[in-house]
C-alpha cells in the first residue's frame, strides 16, 4: 500500500487538481488500470462479458503500442477506451506532459479507432504542467472513490473483500489488468476477484456503468 507520506501527498494533489472521483445516482463505475496485457487482459474481458457488465480501461500508450490487438479487443466488448499516458511515470518526471499524452492518444486511436476523452494520471497524481496539458487537450480527469488494492501480491478474494466493502452509490473502483507497473509477478488475481465483485454489486442494486 502506498505510504501514509504519499496518501497524504496525493489528497493535497486532488485538493489542487481535482477530477472526477465519484458518480450521481445508484450508479458505480469499473475502472482498469495499466493494460492492455496478455497476462489478465482476456481474463478480465471473460469475466466481464460473463456478467455482461461495462467498464472502463485507463489504456497505457506503450502497452496499446505493444499489444494493439488486444486493445482494439477491449473496444470490441463494448468498454469505454481511456488514457492512462504514454509512459507510466510519475508526472514530475514528465519534461513534456502534452507530447506523452499526444503520443498515447494516438496509439489508442490507432488500435482502437477511438480518441479518449478521459485521463487518469498514473499513480492518480498530476503535476502542474501535466494538468494542463489535460486540460488542453481537453482530456476530462478521473480519479477513484474505492479500490481493491490489486498492484501488491495478494489474493483474489482480498482484491474482492476491499472492493466489496466499498460497494456504494457513486463508486468509482480502480483495478488493474497488468502487473507490469507494480509489485506482483500476474495481474490474473483480479480477473478471479470479479465474479464476487459483481455479484455484490448486483446484489446491491447498483447500475454498472461506462464513464464518459
Amino acid at each position: 500500500m502506498p505510504s501514509f507520506r504519499q496518501q497524504l501527498e496525493t489528497i493535497e494533489r486532488w485538493r489542487r487538481f481535482p477530477a472526477l472521483e465519484r458518480l450521481d445516482g445508484e450508479r458505480m463505475a469499473l475502472t482498469f488500470d495499466d493494460g492492455p496485457d496478455p497476462d489478465a487482459t482476456p481474463a478480465v474481458l471473460e469475466a466481464l462479458a460473463a456478467a455482461k457488465a461495462p467498464a472502463t480501461f485507463f489504456l497505457v500508450g506503450e502497452q496499446v503500442e505493444a499489444h494493439p490487438d488486444l486493445a482494439a479487443e477491449v473496444a470490441a466488448h463494448g468498454h469505454a477506451v481511456a488514457l492512462h499516458g504514454f509512459r507510466h511515470v510519475e508526472h514530475d518526471e514528465l519534461a513534456d506532459p502534452h507530447a506523452d499524452f499526444e503520443r498515447g492518444a494516438a496509439a489508442l486511436a490507432d488500435a482502437t479507432g477511438r480518441r479518449p476523452i478521459l485521463f487518469r494520471p498514473p499513480y492518480g497524481r498530476f503535476s502542474a504542467s501535466s494538468y494542463a496539458a489535460c486540460r488542453e487537450l481537453r482530456l476530462s480527469a478521473v480519479y477513484w472513490s474505492a479500490w481493491g488494492g490489486d498492484w501488491e501480491p495478494i489474493p483474489a478474494d482480498r482484491i474482492a473483500d476491499l472492493v466489496i466493502r466499498d460497494v456504494a452509490p457513486g463508486a468509482i473502483v480502480l483495478l488493474h489488468d497488468s502487473p507490469r507497473y507494480a509489485y506482483r509477478k500476474s495481474a490474473r488475481p483480479t480477473a478471479e476477484a470479479l465474479p464476487a465483485v459483481l455479484e455484490a454489486i448486483a446484489g446491491a442494486g447498483m447500475e454498472l456503468v461506462r464513464l464518459a
